[in-house]
């Protein structure tokens, strides 16, 4: 009887101290709606890429690439999706981290059996929902005034996405867990954001740049996301740099931000 008495304490306070499924969807719920309090985050990263798509279709979506395909579809397409990505993984998301550190927030729910994994889970989460938006405005008004063609390789292009998100998202936990304030996080994520944009074709193709510099480029998560996903929707063989790439990007994000995350 005694060690009954003993026991169930302990196993309730061991539940208490391992959330569980219920108190993360209460998380992502709660972390969503600060998203959308915030009118220019949510705006920004939906309107630039469409802004860019509107101005850029018109001399696109009649050119002819072969396979029943517009230059709008291989070439445009994929670049206004990594923008979007790339605007919420790299720019937003460390942000609203580097605003919870900055308020004490962070410093708050470390005394909690809230975990550092859980935070960074549910921001991910967040703004995978956020991207989800983005990209699926901009495809919707591309398909509605221009005409839209789905991918040649549907399931390799939804693949590709899937893992350049993940890139991005782990390069954005990098740098909310190095900017002590929400300014120095909109500072980093805008210059690896810009930065890497310029290097994987945004501001023009990469065929304009140095070779030395296309090539890094190439190997950056922006540049190669866009190549891997042009390959896809084009239907051609994905090649296996660009997802090497990715991948390594990926991982490198996880182990960094894992080891330099700090409450405040």
């Amino acid at each position: 009887m005694t060690a009954a008495a003993d026991t169930a304490p302990t196993a309730a306070a061991s539940r208490a101290r391992h959330p569980g499924l219920r108190s993360f969807l209460v998380m992502v719920v709660s972390e969503f709606k600060m998203v959308l309090r915030d009118t220019a985050g949510m705006v920004t990263p939906i309107g630039l890429p469409m802004l860019i798509l509107l101005t850029s279709a018109g001399s696109t979506a009649d050119v002819d690439v072969g396979g029943g395909l517009t230059a709008l579809d291989v070439f445009v397409i994929p670049l206004m999706i990594m923008m979007v990505l790339s605007m919420i993984g790299v720019l937003n998301m460390p942000s609203f981290l580097a605003y919870y550190r900055r308020t004490g927030i962070l410093k708050r729910l470390s005394v909690t059996p809230v975990s550092p994994v859980m935070v960074l889970a549910a921001q991910v989460v967040v703004s995978i929902l956020q991207s989800a938006i983005g990209i699926a405005v901009a495809l919707g008004v591309t398909a509605a005034v221009f005409g839209l063609n789905p991918p040649t390789h549907l399931a390799l292009a939804l693949g590709v996405l899937a893992l350049s998100a993940a890139s991005m998202y782990s390069l954005g936990m990098i740098v909310a867990s190095i900017s002590p304030t929400p300014n120095s996080a909109v500072a980093i994520g805008l210059i690896g954001f810009l930065g890497m944009g310029a290097l994987g074709g945004m501001f023009g193709g990469r065929d304009a740049l140095p070779e030395p510099i296309a090539v890094i480029g190439d190997h950056l998560p922006f540049g190669a996301g866009v190549q891997a996903l042009q390959q896809a929707w084009a239907g051609a063989p994905i090649e296996a740099a660009p997802i090497l790439s990715l991948l390594a990007a990926l991982v490198i994000g996880v182990v960094v931000s894992a080891v330099l995350f700090r409450w405040e």
